[in-house]
């Protein structure tokens, strides 16, 4: 399957790597489409550009309708007033070239010398009110596709995130893809600057003589088409690059970052890192400067056809002018006219190039979030406010591009007030079935019911708010520790519940957080002032306070205890058996804890092997008990053999 990454073969560590031994440099499977977009010709640029500005359009008007009207319209007066300014010019010239005196010259010229003044002053405010109006926007229109991207990541399910293709996606759209919605507006409204210029000088150029409108244009075709190559050419690299740079970040994050200094130096991994950093370094530098040699022949070889096609243009003017067709001041207006020309050509021409490269990025964002939308739960509308019975019927699911189901047809049930226990060796499913149980991960085959209905059916969000996750994964959010507890139920607004101290007491961490600097209110990151940190144990008793007050009546704990000491390993567990208004699903390596479990569930390779309380357990001569026995052993006086044997 192309795109999948496979493990590196081995290899002489003292030899070089090459882009050839790193699959994972290999493009991924999304760079086909991508790739097609990218490659686009002059005259499909052209044909797109209605719809683009249509966008951008779109996007600043549903942004601030008031900016985007300023920035467009005050530019279109502004280009009017070129047009005035260069007709009053003609004018000028005309009395200045006729014959007489030089005083009455002059004279005759003031009228047309003050319009054309005015016209000038003007346009300069125009431009200055349209600026500072385009500046307003841009801001705006970053703050609303952050927020919008933000919102569609914060609710996708959560195995969009074990999807490697949908990982690289979301990178790509906040790379570039994020950043350049604002710069596709301001393109936008320099592009229309740029025209209205444009078109502004070809009405006074027209005037002056209608044959050097079409020059002017055939004069800017070559320049337009070496813009619009560069950006395809430098879009279509930034896609092949996207996951080297990936990865030569990540490399960089590595040597970078305090949490992960202390295993570095102990590994003294500082060489390997930095051979790796080196090769991506390497291939890096040589994609671009393939890119700089590229872009510098096409952009020499546009050059050169464009000022081929200037001089021609100037030919016909002075041919023109020899002819007598066209005045000596006509003839100086238009030269003056043909530099203001050039000037906002180049302006319309950049801008074309930037939005058409912007819009590519742009495109990354917004296919991400069509994708993204599509993998947010729709779930039910059915009410739902706790249960009294949870029941798994049948339920499996396979985690993507992989053959063996992680929980494989899986059937139990619990009651609320129950204390259930999933116990198993590494790898056999009990993570996977406690988020299945939690609502994170959907099966891809049975059911979950709540008292009898399909938790498909019932509003997800207050399924979500029933369900409380005490993880051996968690997060070192960098709050306060107070915060770091109160987002366990951050909305609950005066509704009963426990409060931030006794949901701390009861995870044996108020005494901890008492002798904080600042006491609860200790920010818990060292990278800001005044920041601490926390040991491991620590954390762990912070996040178990996190997870009692929340209060739900489905609690899950995936070893709740692994960096706990015995004393507050024992309170914690207390705390969780003194309960019956919760159900709690109980994971820990740890046997002696789930011994008063009201039932126990023993899983092997995602399949339910056993199930009952100890006692039933012990007498059955099975993986519970080996598994029991063998922790046992460890807590016994003698020769250290397992009790079965002895």
């Amino acid at each position: 399957m192309p795109g999948v990454v496979h493990p590196r073969p081995p290899s002489d560590p003292d030899e070089p790597a090459d882009e050839s031994a790193l699959p994972e440099l290999v493009d991924p499977h999304w760079m086909h489409r991508a790739t097609e977009l990218a490659h686009t010709g002059f005259w499909s640029v052209a044909r797109r550009l209605p719809a683009l500005v249509r966008e951008a359009v779109g996007l600043a008007w549903a942004t601030s309708r008031r900016d985007t009207a300023a920035s467009l319209g005050l530019n279109v007066a502004a280009g009017v007033l070129t047009t005035l300014g260069l007709l009053a010019t003609t004018g000028v010239l005309q009395q200045l070239f006729a014959a007489g005196p030089t005083p009455a010259r002059i004279r005759a010229a003031l009228p047309a010398l003050v319009l054309a003044a005015a016209a000038v002053t003007a346009r300069g405010a125009l431009t200055v009110a349209a600026g500072w109006a385009q500046a307003r926007l841009i801001p705006q229109i970053n703050y609303a596709v952050e927020r919008r991207l933000f919102e569609t990541t914060s609710a996708v399910e959560l195995a969009a995130f074990d999807d490697p293709g949908f990982a690289e996606e979301m990178d790509r759209a906040r790379d570039r893809g994020l950043a350049e919605a604002g710069s596709l507006v301001d393109d936008t409204v320099n592009l229309v600057t740029g025209v209205v210029g444009v078109v502004a000088t070809a009405v006074a150029v027209a005037v002056i003589h209608p044959l050097l409108l079409p020059c002017l244009l055939v004069a800017a075709v070559p320049e337009a088409v070496t813009a619009v190559r560069m950006a395809r050419r430098q879009h279509v690299d930034w896609l092949a690059r996207i996951t080297r740079r990936r990865r030569k970040w990540m490399l960089g994050d590595l040597m970078a970052n305090r949490h992960t200094a202390a295993e570095i130096r102990a590994y003294q991994m500082r060489a390997f890192l930095l051979s790796e950093y080196r090769l991506m370094t390497r291939l890096e530098t040589r994609a671009e400067l393939r890119l700089a040699r590229a872009q510098t022949i096409t952009r020499g070889l546009g050059l050169s056809v464009t000022g081929i096609a200037t001089f021609g243009l100037y030919l016909v003017l002075g041919g023109l002018l020899m002819e007598g067709v066209v005045a000596l001041a006509a003839a100086a207006t238009a030269l003056l006219a043909l530099q203001s020309a050039r000037g906002s050509l180049h302006t319309a021409i950049f801008a074309t190039n930037s939005l058409y490269e912007d819009a590519l990025y742009y495109q990354d964002y917004r296919n991400f979030l069509d994708r993204a939308d599509r993998r947010i739960p729709a779930g039910g509308d059915r009410p739902v406010d706790g249960f009294d019975r949870l029941e798994l019927d049948r339920v499996s699911l396979r985690y993507p591009d992989t053959e063996a189901a992680a929980v494989d047809e899986v059937s139990l049930s619990f009651r609320r007030g129950e204390v259930v226990a999933l116990v198993g060796e590494n790898g056999s499913g009990k993570t996977t079935l406690a988020k299945l149980i939690a609502g994170l991960y959907r099966p891809t085959d049975g059911t979950i019911r709540w008292d009898g209905v399909d938790v498909a059916e019932l509003d997800p969000r207050q399924v979500a708010a029933q369900v409380a996750v005490m993880s051996q994964d968690w997060w070192k959010f960098p709050f306060t520790a107070r915060q770091n507890i109160r987002v366990g139920r951050h909305d609950r607004a005066g509704r009963p519940g426990p409060t931030v101290e006794a949901a701390a007491r009861a995870a044996a961490a108020h005494d901890m957080l008492s002798e904080l600097p600042f006491g609860y209110d200790t920010l818990l990151d060292r990278q800001f002032k005044d920041g601490q940190d926390l040991s491991g144990g620590q954390w762990q008793r912070l996040v178990a306070a996190r997870s009692l007050y929340r209060d739900a009546r489905l609690l899950i704990c995936d070893e709740p205890s692994a960096a706990l000491d015995a004393r507050a390993e024992h309170a914690l567990f207390a705390h969780l058996r003194r309960h019956p208004d919760r159900a709690v699903v109980l994971i820990t390596h740890r046997l002696a804890n789930v011994r008063h479990a009201d039932r126990i569930f023993v899983l092997d390779h995602g399949r339910l092997v056993q199930q009952g309380d100890h006692g039933t357990l012990m007498a059955a001569d099975g993986p519970y008990r080996q598994l029991f026995e063998l922790q046992a052993a460890g807590y016994l006086a003698g020769t250290g053999e397992p009790a079965r044997d002895r």
